[in-house]
């Protein structure tokens, strides 16, 4: 029996929804991960390695799949988790940042306490598509002068580009798993 590599095993574990939301669409839908148990801590497992060899402070993750990503590793971890939401969605002071999308503009924000300087900051999200949220989010703490030592997910659209965009802004880019947009 062939042995399965741990990026197949994730590829595995997440449902592809062709034509959702629309015409022409792969959603890449990762309940079915979180759904299965060995496969979800088996996620955590690994960001959680990964930590271990670039030492870090906070766990961040996007609105809102993301969180349930960065909230267990913050958890296994021990560390602080911070939320970074869609605008107008947290009750305290915030900073805020715009990014581009394939039709407008959207915006994050965090707390302004979200991060000491100098903390190391991974930010998680569930996929990497065009990276604008992504890279939203590390203009967000690293304007609080944090240290966002990269981004943590599952999956890597690759085709559309985001892991190089995040990569030519200097961060550390770790995805479980690839997938092609015809896959």
């Amino acid at each position: 029996m062939r042995s399965v590599s741990p990026s197949e095993f994730f590829k595995s574990q997440i449902r592809t929804v062709r034509g959702w939301p629309k015409a022409g669409v792969n959603f890449r839908d990762v309940t079915t991960l979180f759904h299965n148990p060995q496969a979800f801590r088996m996620a955590i497992d690994v960001f959680a390695s990964d930590c271990e060899r670039r030492p870090v402070d906070i766990i961040a993750a996007v609105d809102a799949r993301g969180f349930a990503l960065g909230g267990a590793l913050a958890y296994h971890l021990g560390k602080p988790f911070v939320l970074v939401r869609k605008k107008g969605k947290l009750p305290y002071k915030t900073i805020s940042e715009s990014y581009q999308l394939e039709y407008g503009t959207a915006a994050v924000e965090i707390h302004m306490d979200a991060c000491k300087p100098d903390d190391r900051v991974l930010i998680v999200d569930d996929l990497i598509a065009t990276g604008g949220t992504l890279l939203a989010a590390a203009k967000l703490f690293r304007e609080l002068q944090g240290n966002v030592i990269g981004v943590a997910a599952l999956i890597d659209l690759v085709e559309l580009g985001g892991s190089q965009k995040l990569r030519a802004a200097g961060l550390n880019v770790h995805a479980l798993c690839e997938f092609a947009e015809d896959e």
